[in-house]
């Protein structure tokens, strides 16, 4: 039998992340998809969701203009990182785009809702942004604070709150009250949404990442809380970016084993990740 996986918390069991669900709502010529992550703790199992039907697309007033913020090149580079192929990426919508991805040409707004926000919790998120961004060379920008809440169906455009451009990634510290798929011991979420044009790659534009307060609650409790609860978020921003879950147990984005930072296999997916199309259409 095989000693069970370092416990990097204190005395509490090893965490496990739950495989990734995928939501898919398409709008007429233009299709956007919530990728989802989760974390979990062992006593939670649970399905994918199933796709809704197609909804109606009404154009010019659920999109930005296009070209907003956008670049003729690169924001930044990937570092340079050892090859390996110990990375899974989440699949495309269409199957002849290799991959999906944030489009590097653009800064990645993000902004959080810090009500409820655990004790102890303090710089995590920017921490975890900022290493994800040098993986990654994606520049993400914070916009600050914001009263929106989480939402399984959230609008990918929102021009009286966010401006006239794509909504940012929203982080929200909440429950399963509020965030029916915290239910039991979930307790995070990841997942982004895309959008394309008719003869242009697919790229993702927003994004949610959910902390269930009580269990992070728990977590930040224990002298390794911080650190632990950080390789959470950047867990949960591997799925936003585009990775998926990956076999190999030394990784920060396996399912189930307790890593807390990014290994080789992370690193390579995250500098692929940071090399997508830029797509000034949208």
């Amino acid at each position: 039998m095989q000693p069970p996986p370092p416990n990097l918390g204190g005395s509490r069991p090893p965490r496990r992340r739950r495989p990734s669900s995928k939501r898919k709502l398409r709008w007429g010529t233009i299709g956007v998809v919530a990728v989802v992550g989760a974390l979990y703790l062992p006593s939670l199992l649970s399905e994918d969701a199933d796709f809704p039907p197609t909804l109606p697309f009404s154009s010019g007033t659920d999109m930005p203009p296009p070209d907003v913020e956008a670049s003729d090149t690169p924001l930044g580079v990937p570092p340079e990182v050892e090859e390996s192929d110990d990375f899974v990426l989440l699949d495309p919508p269409n199957p002849s785009q290799d991959f999906i991805a944030y489009d590097p040409c653009r800064p990645v707004h993000y902004v959080v809702r810090p009500e409820g926000a655990p004790a102890g919790s303090e710089g995590l998120i920017e921490a975890a942004v900022a290493e994800i961004s040098a993986a990654t060379g994606l520049q993400f920008v914070y916009d600050g604070t914001t009263t929106e809440g989480p939402s399984s169906n959230r609008d990918t455009y929102q021009p009286d709150r966010y401006g006239e451009r794509w909504a940012p990634v929203l982080f929200t510290w909440t429950n399963e009250d509020e965030t029916p798929g915290l239910e039991g011991t979930m307790i995070a979420l990841g997942s982004s949404e895309y959008a394309q044009r008719p003869g242009t790659p697919a790229v993702y534009v927003a994004g949610q990442v959910k902390l269930d307060v009580e269990q992070v609650s728990e977590w930040l409790e224990d002298p390794e809380g911080r650190f632990e609860v950080k390789g959470l978020i950047m867990h949960e921003l591997g799925h936003v970016v585009g990775l998926d879950h990956i076999d190999d147990r030394d990784q920060l984005m396996h399912a189930t084993a307790p890593v807390y930072e990014m290994q080789d296999g992370d690193r390579a997916g995250f500098a692929l990740l940071g090399t997508g199309p830029c797509v000034p259409e949208l």
